[in-house]
């Protein structure tokens, strides 16, 4: 039960930012700040979810719930050790097209990430 508790909270987190906090930051401040803002953001945010969905997987009581659970920090180690120093890096090296296209990959996984944690309620 632990376990559906953390990954309660994982998607809040996911679903807060998502549907509040990136809109806005966009929005309100300045491109140049935003950006700063999300480039220390964004490796926190990965950490902190990747450590609490492998709590999660700890305290699962079924298999299921631990492979889901170790994969979604699977999935947000993957984001943090090698989508975001690649979209920074494009960023900085002005490759718009390249950008765009690792950020949509980071915007795709987080949904993969989501539709999994979501799954583990069915199962």
């Amino acid at each position: 039960m632990f376990s559906m508790y953390l990954i309660s909270g994982v998607i809040g987190v996911m679903l807060f930012f998502s549907v509040a906090v990136a809109p806005a930051v966009f929005k309100v401040l300045p491109a140049e700040w935003a950006g700063i803002y999300v480039r220390h953001f964004f490796p926190k945010y990965y950490l902190l979810l990747g450590i609490v969905c492998v709590e999660a997987g700890i305290f699962a009581p079924t298999d299921q719930l631990k492979i889901i659970s170790f994969a979604s920090a699977a999935l947000f180690a993957l984001s943090l050790w090698v989508l975001t120093p690649a979209i920074n890096k494009a960023k900085d090296e002005n490759k718009t097209q390249r950008f765009n296209q690792l950020h949509g990959a980071s915007v795709v996984l987080n949904l993969v990430i989501l539709g999994l944690l979501f799954l583990s309620f069915w199962l």
